[in-house]
C-alpha cells in the first residue's frame, strides 16, 4: 500500500471534515442509523423473518439502490432459492461460527442474486470491526493506493480475498485512528474510501471497469465462471435497460442460447435479442445456436460476445452460415464495461427517489 497516497488523503479528509462539520456528521449519522437496524437482527430473528420483513431488509442495503423495483428483484431472489433455504444460508454467513472464508465462499456457491457487494455490505453492519463492505468501489480505491492483485472478474472474488481486503482495511483504519478520527471501524473507511479516495480513483482511472492488475482466466475452470458472469451481467444489463431478461433460454427447436433481451409491443407480439457467449475452446455450437434462433421469427438480432481474438474467428466461420448484416458482435470487456456504467448510473438516479416505491 502507498503510504504516501493514504496519508495525503487521510490529511485531506480530515480538513474536510472539521471545514464542513454538518455534513460529514450527516453521512456519518446515516452508517450509525444502519449499523443499529441491522445489528438490531439476531439468528433467530433473521430466521423468523417474513417475506415482507425480508424485503425491508434487503431493499434498504446501498448495493440495492440500482434496482427501481426493488420488489420484483427480492421476489426473484425467493423464488431461485426457497425462502427457508435462503435465510438459512444468510443466517450461517452473517452468525456462523467457521471462519469467514469458508462462509464467504459456501454462500457464494449456493446462493443465486446475493453477490459479493451485498453480502460484504450485510457483514460490515453485523461486525464494522471486522469486515469492510467489497464492491467496485473498494477494489478501485485499493487500486489507487496501489495494492496489487485486486479483482476483476467475480471468480476472483472469493473467501480468501476478502480476507485479505478486510486485512487492508484494518490498516487503513489504524491510519485514520492516528490522524484523530474518532469513529475507525471499518464502515468508516468505506466512508472514508467513497467520499476521499474514490474521486482520486476515477481521476486516475476514469472507466471503472479496468482494473489494474488482474489477470485473465487461464483454467477452464476460471473460463466457465467468466462465461457464467458475462451471461448474467447480459441479463442484468437487459433488465437496467427494462427488458424482460433471462439466461438459459430455449429459443427453438434444438437450441438453448445463453441469454435473451424480451421486448412486448402492446397486443401484437415481442421482438428478442439474442446473445450467446463464447469464452474458450469450439465455436461451432455458438455459430449453430444463433443460427437456429434466427429461425424464430420475434428474433430481431443475434450477437455473438467473446474478445477480440474469439470475435475474430466467429466473423469468419459464420460466414456463409449467418448473413453479415444479421450477426452483431459485441466484445466481452465492453459488456463488463457497460454494466458497470449502467449499475452506476443507476445508482446515482435512483437516490433522487424520483418514483416511490410500491409495494
Amino acid at each position: 500500500m502507498n503510504i504516501t497516497k493514504l496519508s495525503s488523503a487521510i490529511s485531506a479528509f480530515s480538513k474536510k471534515s472539521k471545514g464542513n462539520a454538518a455534513y460529514y456528521e450527516d453521512n456519518w449519522t446515516e452508517r450509525r442509523e444502519r449499523k443499529k437496524y441491522y445489528q438490531s437482527f439476531t439468528k433467530d430473528k433473521l430466521l423468523a423473518m417474513t417475506e415482507d420483513e425480508f424485503l425491508e431488509y434487503i431493499s434498504k442495503l446501498w448495493s440495492m439502490l440500482i434496482w427501481g423495483n426493488k420488489k420484483y428483484v427480492v421476489d426473484k431472489m425467493i423464488a431461485d432459492n426457497g425462502f427457508a433455504a435462503l435465510k438459512k444460508q444468510l443466517a450461517e454467513l452473517l452468525f456462523g461460527t467457521n471462519p469467514i472464508e469458508k462462509r464467504w465462499d459456501v454462500f457464494l456457491k449456493s446462493v443465486k442474486g446475493m453477490g459479493p457487494a451485498t453480502i460484504s455490505e450485510l457483514l460490515t453492519y453485523v461486525d464494522p470491526h471486522e469486515y469492510v463492505i467489497f464492491n467496485k468501489t473498494t477494489i478501485l480505491c485499493y487500486g489507487y493506493l496501489d495494492i496489487p492483485d485486486m479483482p476483476k472478474y467475480n471468480y476472483q472474488y472469493t473467501g480468501k480475498k476478502y480476507v485479505e481486503v478486510c486485512a487492508i482495511a484494518k490498516k487503513i483504519a489504524a491510519e485514520l485512528q492516528k490522524a484523530g478520527a474518532t469513529d475507525y471501524d471499518l464502515l468508516a473507511v468505506d466512508y472514508f474510501l467513497w467520499d476521499e479516495v474514490l474521486p482520486l480513483a476515477e481521476k486516475k482511472a476514469p472507466n471503472p471497469a479496468s482494473t489494474p492488475g488482474s489477470k485473465k482466466p487461464t483454467s477452464a475452470n476460471e473460463s466457465i465462471s467468466l462465461h457464467d458472469e458475462i451471461k448474467e451481467k447480459l441479463v442484468t444489463i437487459g433488465e437496467l435497460l427494462g427488458f424482460e431478461s433471462r439466461s438459459e433460454v430455449r429459443i427453438t427447436t434444438g437450441a438453448v442460447v445463453d441469454a435473451v433481451w424480451e421486448a412486448k409491443i402492446g397486443n401484437m407480439g415481442k421482438a428478442i435479442y439474442v446473445f450467446e457467449v463464447q469464452s474458450k475452446g469450439s465455436i461451432d455450437s455458438l455459430i449453430i445456436n444463433l443460427k437456429k434462433a434466427q429461425n424464430n421469427a420475434a428474433v430481431q438480432a443475434v450477437v455473438a460476445v467473446a474478445d477480440e481474438a474469439q470475435l475474430a474467428k466467429i466473423i469468419k466461420e459464420s460466414k456463409g452460415v449467418i448473413d453479415e448484416k444479421d450477426l452483431r458482435t459485441w466484445n466481452s470487456e465492453d459488456v463488463l464495461a457497460v454494466h458497470d456504467a449502467l449499475v452506476r448510473a443507476h445508482e446515482s438516479i435512483n437516490k433522487l427517489a424520483l418514483v416511490p416505491e410500491s409495494f
